[in-house]
């Protein structure tokens, strides 16, 4: 199984743990995390949730061999992304997000849909979707741009840029810093505070913030699955993914548009 699941009392650990895949999504991992937030969602007995990784990744992104695969590509984001992400997103207890090493893709864009995102100080961040010869997903062309404003959305989003834990912070992607061997304390901790107190009243307040948003974030979500399911084998992103299996620089030259 692709995803740890501990308990601590009424905490809940949910560690990404495809290390020979530095943590990234596959379809198998996306059903298999939004179980558990759908488990964790109903079970009385946990009052909050922690997001990690194993390894020395939080997670590298979307499986680039499904992203090449002809199939997938059809199917686009009917299927088990779409599903995580609909859960992710409407979960009602507090989630946090302990990003332990390299988050690439969705190991950035998972990060808004979290409450407090804790990040080691050796740690990175990178959006490469137009890299990659995509587009943003999982609703943040809505949400970075509420978190980070437009210039700091656009400057990740548009260069695909790496971001130190230093960074990340001053942009207010991530709540707190901490040492790589002081992380997980930190975040336990402040879950810690949060599982102490009356769950009708966590889950009640978190469900008055996420009201405010669900307009845009539904619309950023439509327009964007349509974008990326038309993007996905274009001829910028089949030479993006090529280009990444073969080891070598992408050639975006003279590519069309259409």
């Amino acid at each position: 199984m692709a995803l740890i699941i501990e308990n601590n009392g009424r905490i809940r650990t949910l560690t990404l743990d495809r290390q020979q895949a530095l943590n990234a999504f596959d379809d198998e991992m996306y059903k298999a995390v939004g179980d558990a937030l759908s488990a964790a969602a109903v079970d009385d007995d946990v009052s909050v949730v922690i997001i990690t990784g194993s390894g020395r990744a939080f997670c590298a992104g979307t499986d680039l061999a499904e992203m090449a695969d002809p199939e997938r590509r059809v199917k686009g984001f009917v299927g088990q992304f779409g599903y995580f992400i609909s859960t992710v997103a409407a979960f009602p207890k507090p989630l946090l997000a302990a990003v332990n090493g390299l988050g690439i893709g969705i190991g950035l864009t998972l990060l808004p849909h979290c409450d407090l995102v804790y990040m080691s100080s050796d740690a990175r961040l990178r959006a490469p979707f137009v890299s990659l010869g995509v587009t943003v997903e999982a609703g943040n062309s809505y949400l970075l741009p509420r978190v980070l404003g437009w210039a700091n959305t656009a400057d990740i989003l548009f260069t695909g840029q790496w971001i130190d834990a230093a960074r990340a912070k001053e942009i207010g992607l991530v709540f707190a810093v901490s040492a790589p061997g002081q992380l997980m304390k930190d975040v336990i901790a402040k879950a810690s505070e949060m599982a102490a107190l009356p769950l009708v009243s966590l889950v009640t307040t978190k469900q008055l913030m996420l009201q405010h948003r669900e307009q845009g974030f539904a619309l950023a979500r439509t327009l964007e699955d349509k974008a990326f399911a038309k993007l996905t084998g274009a001829p910028a992103n089949r030479e993006a993914v090529a280009a990444f299996q073969e080891k070598r620089k992408p050639d975006f030259s003279n590519l069309p548009m259409d």
